[in-house]
């Protein structure tokens, strides 16, 4: 009995001996290898600073420390940097900077998310932002890392079977609620949009606890002051160039800075997957006319439903239409197409992956589109304007329509015009109808409901805040004006077929408004009655919502976008 625990510390001994020598082994062959077998790993995008000499990863872009962040090369590119962030319901959005080769004979798919403890999931091109031409890619979260706490950033490879010798920890993942994720340069200023600083809708913090943050490492970055601080929109001026040591003319693909907020009480630099672009010294001239009204949203899958919103709009007076893709991953690219090709509409589509983020966006529509259009209607496409007085007085439907709306004042201060909405039930319907939501559902509730508004776009206040259904405006210049339902009224198809409406269960677009399977705030308007928070069909759906039966807008569409065939009446937008 006394030999017996000599010898287990021995063979404890032997083993301890063992590990290190074949740490060690793997540390020279790693270093050993040449620099066209390294690649650098996503880097850590968050940490806090308290020495003046040290610096948030968010803004460091230098690549120094090879030994802690290479691994083996396994794309057949060469070396692919990306960048990660944990969205919600365990997604993973990759970003891959614009100048990193990805095509192949194997094409852009192909691709896999390597996590640690060899886990791997199938990486989905989602699309290229088109402000920084990053390419994206979506993977899930494997459940075992889900329990990693905190989580780490995956690697994108073509082989993960060769991913297998992790020389270093995997850098930790940003989470998307905390994440400065979009810049937009104007002539005079920078909006930045950051996620996780102003939680609570009607609750911001004051500029004066920000500075944006321009630069690549702590020495040559640049502070500029918050101007404004409203929800998830800050802007701020434009740095000195000199200071970054970047020429005017220098354009952004050549010079990558990064751009984010400072917390400054808690000396906190806010994870990013912004890039500044600096200003153009002299803007170009727009090749293409001002368009007086244009219509912007945000969508998902709304490839069934778009020809008919664009038809019906494009008829009675929008010249333009953008469309905030928010991740679709339907026909709506092909769909979009067609449209651009039949040469009578104007469709333009800003690839927007970020989730939970409707405010943002239309903040960014507001100054985005103010070189080309003058005023900008917010609707969704289920939503159809219409006045009644056109049904009386109007043969055909006419460019001017929704143009005669705006002028419903006695002097020229109208900065916002807001139409009431009424909302429409499944009026008995089982699936999408063949005709369109106009045809198919014509049955509503009686009080109306909320309102959605035209927009002169340079009356916006400097903070571009808004709550979907309005904004905010310079109230020293501009009045806003709600029209009566006489006027006109919009004809919301909110709840539709159960089948397409069970599909809003994915996620809700905003930003202050909980998930349908978010079990807060049962009795809010922006619930549904009578239904709870999964996506179970109530009994009777198909004639709930129903206390008038309205066939004013079908009855007009039907007489100017109907004709009639062999198979019976069609529609306009019916293929």
């Amino acid at each position: 009995m006394p030999r017996k625990a000599p010898t287990s510390i021995f063979l404890i001994f032997l083993c301890l001996l063992l590990l290190t020598f074949y740490s060690l082994l793997l540390s020279r062959s790693a270093i050993s290898l040449s620099p066209t077998h390294l690649r650098f790993r996503p880097r850590n995008l968050n940490a806090r600073y308290d020495a003046p000499d040290s610096f948030n990863h968010v803004i460091r872009e230098d690549i120094n420390e090879l030994t802690h962040r290479t691994r083996l090369v396994t794309s057949i590119q060469g070396p692919v940097e990306s960048v990660s962030v944990l969205l919600p319901n365990w997604e993973v959005l990759v970003l891959v900077s614009h100048d990193t080769p990805l095509t192949s004979n194997l094409g852009i798919g192909s691709f896999y998310c390597f996590f640690p403890r060899n886990e791997t999931s199938p990486a989905k091109f989602s699309g290229v932002l088109p402000f920084t031409s990053a390419t994206t890619f979506k993977c899930t979260l494997p459940n075992r890392n889900r329990r990693l706490q905190p989580f780490h950033q995956p690697v994108l490879t073509r082989f993960p079977e060769r991913e297998t010798n992790v020389i270093s920890a995997a850098p930790v993942m940003p989470r998307w609620d905390f994440l400065a994720y979009e810049c937009f340069s104007t002539e005079t200023d920078v909006v930045l949009f950051v996620k996780g600083v102003n939680n609570r809708q009607g609750i911001n913090k004051s500029p004066e606890e920000f500075r944006c943050v321009f630069g690549n490492d702590i020495k040559n970055a640049v502070k500029t002051p918050v101007t404004s601080s409203k929800q998830e929109v800050f802007r701020c001026l434009h740095p000195n160039l000199m200071e970054l040591s970047v020429s005017p003319s220098t354009t952004a693909a050549a010079k990558k800075i990064k751009v984010s907020i400072e917390i400054n009480r808690e000396k906190l630099v806010v994870p990013s997957a912004a890039y500044y672009t600096p200003p153009r010294r002299h803007m170009p001239s727009n090749p293409n006319p001002t368009s007086l009204l244009c219509a912007t949203t945000m969508v998902y899958n709304v490839a069934k439903f778009l020809r008919e919103w664009v038809m019906y709009y494009s008829k009675i007076g929008v010249d333009k239409f953008i469309l905030y893709d928010n991740g679709s991953d339907d026909d709506l690219e092909r769909v979009i197409k067609e449209l651009n090709e039949e040469g009578d509409y104007n469709i333009e589509r800003i690839f927007w992956v970020w989730p939970k983020t409707q405010e943002a966006g239309f903040s960014h529509s507001a100054v985005y589109a103010k070189d080309s259009c003058t005023w900008m209607m917010y609707v969704d496409v289920d939503e159809f304007i219409f006045s009644p007085s056109w049904l009386k007085n109007s043969s055909q439907p006419s460019k001017t329509m929704l143009k005669s709306l705006l002028s419903i004042s006695s002097n020229g201060s109208i900065g916002q015009v807001s139409i009431k909405c009424n909302d429409f039930g499944p009026s008995d319907q089982k699936k999408h109808p063949a005709m369109g939501v106009i045809q198919g559902y014509n049955c509503r509730r009686q009080a109306e409901q909320r309102h959605k508004s035209i927009l002169l776009l340079e009356a916006v206040d400097h903070s571009l805040l808004n709550v979907i259904h309005h904004f905010d405006l310079n109230n020293s210049h501009y009045n806003w004006k709600e029209l009566p339902l006489e006027a006109a009224v919009i004809n919301h198809y909110k709840y539709q077929a159960w089948p397409e409406f069970m599909t809003k269960f994915r996620r809700r677009v905003s930003a202050f408004v909980a998930d349908w399977r978010t079990r807060v705030n049962p009795m809010s308007k922006d619930r549904t009655p009578g239904l709870g928070f999964q996506p179970i069909k109530p009994e009777g759906w198909e004639n709930m919502f129903c206390d008038v039966k309205d066939d004013r807008l079908k009855l007009w569409t039907k007489k100017w976008f109907g004709s009639q065939t062999p198979q019976g009446l069609k529609m306009a937008w019916q293929l």
